[in-house]
């Protein structure tokens, strides 16, 4: 399996966005992500979570339910994440889950980047904000000429972070966790090489 979209909700998707997706390989809906994955023309293999949030009850019969209790230890999406892992996709990318609440919307940076997921060789998160990307050893990141681009370390140092293609490149530079010195810098063209030597970076494209 190559790609996975996961949609989780919090946030009513814009229809550009569909225009940006990859092509899926499997199509995972976490709960409410179903209604917004439907709005966007898109085909939902499998539905994951509670259901306490999905407005859509017409399920056709080709979707595979993964029921949980609303009583749980971990969101929608992170269930979704867990199940798509055990196949070990080589790209998953995330739709929705920010412009509402401001606890989840940081539970979902903090998420994607945790070392459950080490075996994607890419994580990413699209929502009405803009794009984020997890960076694990390097990633090619493609946008637009002048777009900020923003790098967070994760969880705690990255190091030996090198750039191509910025404004204010790095050369070997260390990330301190809570630095805010990866922050608005700017895409030179429209491609961003980063490398890191250690630690996870999460590199965010903000919507322009």
């Amino acid at each position: 399996m190559d790609t996975v979209l996961i949609f989780t909700g919090s946030e009513a998707p814009q229809i550009e966005m569909s225009e940006d997706l990859p092509k899926p390989d499997l199509v995972v809906a976490a709960d409410s992500g179903y209604d917004y994955a439907v709005l966007l023309g898109f085909r939902v293999d499998v539905l994951v979570g509670d259901m306490d949030s999905l407005t859509n009850t017409e399920i056709p019969g080709h979707v595979i339910i993964e029921r949980h209790p609303t009583d749980k230890d971990a969101s929608d999406l992170d269930l979704a994440l867990d199940l798509v892992v055990r196949d070990a996709p080589e790209r998953v990318v995330i739709v929705g889950g920010a412009g509402g609440r401001l606890d989840h919307e940081l539970s979902t940076a903090g998420l994607i980047c945790s070392d459950r997921w080490r075996r994607i060789d890419e994580v990413d998160w699209v929502s009405t904000r803009g794009w984020a990307y997890v960076v694990r050893r390097r990633r090619i990141i493609h946008g637009d000429a002048g777009s900020t681009l923003s790098l967070v370390p994760m969880g705690g140092d990255v190091s030996d972070v090198h750039t191509r293609g910025l404004k204010w490149d790095l050369d070997g530079d260390t990330l301190a966790y809570g630095s805010t010195r990866g922050l608005s810098n700017v895409m030179r063209g429209p491609i961003a090489d980063i490398r890191i030597g250690e630690g996870c970076l999460l590199a965010v494209v903000a919507a322009g």
